[in-house]
């Protein structure tokens, strides 16, 4: 009847959900990238040019004079401004734009970015960038809000809190139709929620506020609270003992109430990776000719670095010591090998990424162990890094433990 306004709850022709922020979130990260890449041409560029001037005492510089000067920083002002008027037009529609659950590949290229990029994405105002919530089920948990506890579809005594890796999110810890967290809740009939946060910002970052939910989780918990355990793979098992950290120095109750702990692939002690990449990054800077690549290195995020020896905490440590676990918490540690016959050569042996000995806690210096003990230890044989997340052999000493 000629009528085109539209109904309530109707989307008519409306973008997808989150459209308007992923295209502003894109916009700003290419407007980004030209600039990178403009500086970094113009850096190489003037120290070509700078070389005779250098070889009588000059100083380096990383501008170029002129024609190229002004050539560089018009490809600059011109992106800047570009990236300005897409913003300038999709922020007023972001509002308007339902913000929906994302898709899974969606939510996957989301985790991979901020695990990159993710304290710059924060820095920068970037709404790509993730804020770290509980969810359940696939959704998030509005913590803090009146009544939040009623969109928990069935909670239990027994909780579960697991926490993801690097570049991944809670939809990742099913692998190969597996879900380690939902066959304990089958099984021992725990109710498992899930930490999603930006694995791009430092660890004792995520830690500080992954302490601040859990006890703001166990408060508003409807239920009485008989168990409760924490499941943390790869680097999410180390912003578990920046949490429990904090939670111990501010004397937060959770980690009080808190039984268990297991490891799954932590890279307690580092990860060798990361040390070969700030070799590298290190190497880039001895050369002049180099040494403007060495911003490519410093794209990676304050996470990945944090990786390089395990740092959970932002505060200078005495040398050559681990931060210890709590008292009383009971803590199990599962390191995957490529391999077999692990026992022989076991610090030479890892999950790809993870040595046994970072992942088990173990170190030559005593100092510097976790001290978790050899009966609550377990190597499992031909297991890659991911592969933990789907191993029955990993799922059957988890559901021994946690019974």
């Amino acid at each position: 009847m000629g009528i085109t306004a539209h109904t309530a709850g109707s989307t008519g022709n409306l973008p997808p959900p989150r459209l308007a922020e992923d295209l502003r979130g894109i916009a700003q990260l290419l407007v980004q990238a030209v600039t990178a890449t403009t500086d970094l041409a113009e850096n190489v560029h003037a120290n070509v040019l700078g070389l005779p001037a250098r070889l009588l005492g000059a100083e380096a510089t990383t501008r170029t004079r002129g024609i190229a000067g002004f050539a560089y920083g018009a490809v600059r002002g011109g992106a800047s401004l570009l990236g300005g008027a897409v913003d300038g037009v999709l922020a007023p529609l972001a509002g308007r734009w339902p913000q929906g659950a994302g898709s899974a590949r969606r939510d996957a290229l989301l985790a991979a970015l901020n695990g990159v990029l993710g304290d710059q994405l924060t820095t920068n105002g970037n709404p790509l960038a993730l804020a770290a919530s509980l969810r359940h089920a696939g959704q998030t948990l509005p913590i803090g809000e009146p009544r939040w506890a009623s969109a928990l579809s069935s909670p239990s005594p027994r909780l579960l809190v697991q926490v993801h890796g690097l570049c991944m999110n809670d939809r990742q810890w099913r692998r190969n139709g597996h879900d380690h967290g939902e066959q304990l809740a089958e099984a021992l009939g725990y109710t498992a929620i899930h930490l999603h946060y930006n694995s791009g910002l430092p660890i004792a970052r995520n830690g500080r506020t992954f302490s601040a939910l859990l006890q703001q989780l166990l408060d508003g918990w409807p239920v009485p609270v008989e168990r409760f355990a924490i499941l943390g793979h790869s680097m999410g098992g180390l912003v578990t003992r920046a949490a429990m950290h904090e939670a111990t120095l501010r004397s937060q109750p959770w980690v009080q109430r808190l039984d268990q702990v297991v490891f799954l692939g932590t890279p307690h002690h580092g990860a060798p990776l990361e040390r070969a990449g700030h070799l590298l990054e290190q190497a880039l800077g001895l050369s002049a000719w180099t040494a403007p690549f060495v911003r490519i290195g410093d794209l990676r995020s304050a996470g990945i670095r944090d990786l390089r020896h395990g740092s959970i905490s932002d505060l200078p440590l005495p040398p050559r010591q681990t931060l210890p676990l709590p008292a009383g918490i009971r803590a199990y540690a599962v390191a995957g090998s490529s391999g077999s016959n692990t026992r022989i050569g076991r610090a030479l042996r890892g999950d790809g990424l993870v040595p046994v000995a970072s992942a088990l806690g173990e170190h030559r210096d005593p100092r510097r162990r976790l001290a978790i003990a050899p009966t609550r230890q377990r190597v499992v044989e031909n297991t890659g890094h991911l592969g933990l997340l789907d191993s029955q052999e990993v799922y059957l000493h988890l559901r021994r433990w946690l019974a």
